[in-house]
């Protein structure tokens, strides 16, 4: 019986043509920028991206805190969701590294009002004040739900007109994409900087990307070195990476339609509420009866070879990707199944 791991698309192993990538991967010193791999990673990422340039970091917290200190001076005021990522899962560590304080905005799953962004934007001078210095927005958003294009638009009008940037967290911007139906661009073009992940759902065993003005990542590059990211011989990680924004892109859809028939699944047992609404990408949010010991459900997922994080208040969350297949779906859902009539 093998492992299904559905805690999130951060397990993900790469596949073996990753694998051969790694093995066959001409390398350099990439802090002397002579790993070709890696320039080669950098360039096709900023093509798909529509930017001017292209960076390649170890993980996504390190992307957008490497964005956030880039951007702003030390005292800077960053406007954001208050339920985003960079807010609840980042350690702290705008405070810690940009020196920066984050000013949050309710969101409605995951959307900006574009007004509420332009009442707190910092206009005109006063010795009072933080300056604004960074606007970041999240899509998709790490609650499953993709914001729509619009909603992008507005936020970034505002900001043009103010002269504030604005950093993307697109840890899932490719699934966004898959999801509006849209080539990645269009939702890029509406930032100044995005970060993306090759190692969730696009199976790279390591590794982001942060993309922007040439000026911008020349800057962000020496504050990667500062910040202890300069790799030497990291084309053997950038080797999966172009995998990652090439093969494993085609086939997102995949894990979409597998988290689709997942929830479906899930809501037609007793007592489960799935929020089929939101699942827009490879995530699945449900309620679990109060009646139902989580204890229990978790044991019997591990004695049937599962591993999934244990439910929040009653709420729990399953995601799909490449090595979730429908049999599994339907090994998940059994569990699930029997737990309840117990």
């Amino acid at each position: 019986m093998h492992s299904i791991d559905v805690r999130s698309d951060t397990v993900t192993q790469p596949t073996q043509a990753m694998r051969q990538a790694m093995f066959d991967a001409v390398v350099g010193d990439d802090v002397y920028g002579d790993d070709p791999t890696v320039r080669e990673l950098e360039t096709l990422a900023a093509d798909i991206l529509g930017k001017e340039a292209a960076l390649f970091v170890p993980s996504g917290n390190f992307g957008n805190q490497l964005a956030l200190y880039t951007h702003c001076q030390r005292g800077d005021e960053v406007i954001l969701g208050d339920d985003c990522h960079i807010v609840w899962h980042e350690t702290g560590g705008a405070a810690v590294i940009a020196g920066v304080q984050l000013r949050t905005i309710a969101s409605s799953d995951g959307v900006l009002r574009a007004d509420e962004v332009k009442k707190r934007i910092r206009d005109g001078e006063d010795i009072h004040w933080p300056r604004t210095g960074l606007i970041c927005l999240e899509n998709a958003h790490s609650n499953g739900r993709v914001i729509p294009l619009d909603a992008m638009q507005a936020v970034w009008e505002v900001a043009q007109q103010h002269g504030v940037p604005v950093h993307l967290d697109g840890a899932r911007v490719f699934n966004a994409a898959v999801h509006l139906g849209c080539d990645v661009r269009d939702i890029t073009r509406y930032s100044d900087t995005v970060m993306c992940c090759l190692s969730k759902g696009l199976a790279a065993p390591v590794g982001s990307i942060l993309a922007g003005p040439a000026a911008f990542i020349a800057r962000a590059r020496k504050h990667r070195k500062l910040l202890g990211g300069g790799l030497r011989q990291a084309g053997v990680l950038a080797a999966p990476g172009i995998l990652a924004l090439t093969d494993m892109v085609a086939r997102l859809p995949q894990d979409h339609a597998n988290a689709r028939y997942m929830a479906e699944q899930l809501a037609a047992l007793p007592g489960v509420a799935v929020k089929l609404d939101d699942v827009h990408i490879n995530m699945v949010w449900f309620q679990l009866p109060a009646s139902l010991d989580s204890g229990q459900l978790m044991a019997a997922l591990t004695a049937a070879g599962i591993k999934a994080n244990g439910p929040e208040g009653g709420l729990m969350r399953l995601v799909t990707h490449w090595q979730i297949g429908r049999e599994d779906i339907d090994r998940i859902v059994a569990v699930f199944a029997a737990q309840l009539a117990a």
